[in-house]
């Protein structure tokens, strides 16, 4: 039985889940081919619970913003060079790099660079879901097709965007994961009732990384009383993990109508009548499961001067993408108040009508994800390519 070696790369909460997932799949893969495998790399628990051996855990460094990622520029680049010395050492078949993508460009081109004294190795490398090069820095996708021999993008338009572009680059769309990890909550979401209940039940999602917490969960705090003020409602935050459940916490301390957790978000997103989400994958799950959603994004002054004369696209919310119109409200930077959001709540919360129009149209943003089995068809891709 041939045995192959296979280093993954994953540096966020959601990154972590999808190359968990794909890990999965790819042993299954590897088995029904008669071959055995070893993971190892760097990313989070779920990763680790999946059976790859991680080096350290790389979640706790996603940064949100510029400033950040240049004040962290020094120790980015010692992890960088700790995982090519890894890869120099073991020797994988294929690299698979999921998403985080401004560092696993570099480290993909860092291992090219290595291969050319290294003349008997020479990896396959991998990029798992598409930077968002459709809405900025087009010339990315050059470099991207110099350090990578496949990418497998997740959304449908992004193959022909690419083709037009690089057509020398190889690309594949597999479909969106999220419709295999929520599937069995498919009937719940069709009897969903239209009308919201009383109280309402809304679902805070600040996001996933400390400087966005820090930025917008005083930010919910304020609206969740407004809202309450209003209307009778329950106020329930998720967060992706247990360290940054803990750093939300401090927040909260003097907002008691708020609870909070780490992860549950189908459960959560399952019976709620309305979300308030930042920008993000995040809508797009909101949109699976038929939620109403504000979405909403601050970032630092600094980030938002640079980012709104580089962005290209006049939404960053993916539904809205998809769907090319807007479904959601969307408040960015200074829209982003908790006076918007509350007005934006309280009628998405009362006007029916409005609320079964949305519910169609996110009905087409899913259909749209492709059928199930991508992280499948992402693993036979990937073992296709050695």
């Amino acid at each position: 039985m041939t045995r192959k070696r296979v280093m993954v790369i994953a540096g966020e909460p959601s990154g972590d889940l999808l190359a968990a997932e794909l890990v999965t799949q790819l042993k299954s893969v590897f088995k029904e081919r008669g071959c055995e495998a070893e993971f190892f790399g760097a990313g989070g628990r779920q990763m680790q619970a999946a059976g790859v051996e991680l080096a350290f855990d790389m979640t706790v460094h996603a940064l949100v913003g510029l400033l950040e990622v240049f004040r962290n520029l020094l120790g980015f680049r010692r992890l960088l060079h700790t995982l090519l010395g890894l890869a120099i050492q073991r020797r994988p078949d294929v690299i698979v790099c999921v998403d985080f993508s401004g560092f696993n460009r570099r480290f993909a081109t860092a291992v090219r660079r290595a291969t050319k004294t290294q003349p008997d190795w020479s990896p396959r490398i991998v990029q798992y879901v598409s930077p968002q090069v459709w809405a900025s820095r087009e010339g990315r996708a050059y470099k991207m097709a110099r350090a990578y021999d496949l990418l497998l993008a997740i959304f449908p338009f992004e193959r022909a965007w690419y083709a037009k572009r690089v057509p020398q680059f190889k690309v594949e769309f597999v479909g969106h994961p999220i419709v295999d990890r929520y599937r069995e909550w498919q009937q719940r979401i069709a009897q969903k009732p239209v009308a919201p209940q009383n109280p309402a039940r809304i679902v805070l999602l600040p996001g996933s990384r400390m400087g966005e917490l820090n930025r917008h969960v005083p930010l919910l705090v304020q609206a969740a009383r407004e809202i309450a003020a209003k209307r009778p409602s329950e106020f329930q935050m998720v967060l992706p993990n247990e360290k940054l459940l803990e750093h939300a916490q401090t927040f909260l301390a003097g907002a008691p109508e708020i609870r909070a957790r780490a992860h549950g978000l189908a459960e959560a997103l399952a019976g709620a009548d309305l979300a308030i989400a930042k920008t993000g994958t995040v809508t797009l799950e909101c949109a699976y499961f038929r939620v109403p959603t504000i979405a909403f994004y601050k970032a630092s002054w600094s980030t938002y001067q640079i980012g709104k004369r580089i962005v290209k696209v006049q939404t960053l919310v993916m539904p809205h993408l998809l769907t090319n119109e807007r479904v959601f409200p969307e408040l960015v930077q200074n829209d982003a108040s908790a006076e918007n959001i509350t007005r934006e709540a309280t009628a998405l919360l009362s006007d029916l009508k409005r609320r079964e129009t949305i519910r169609a149209k996110l009905g087409a943003v899913v259909e749209s994800l492709g059928a199930p089995g991508a992280s499948r068809r992402a693993a036979e891709s990937v073992a296709n390519l050695i």
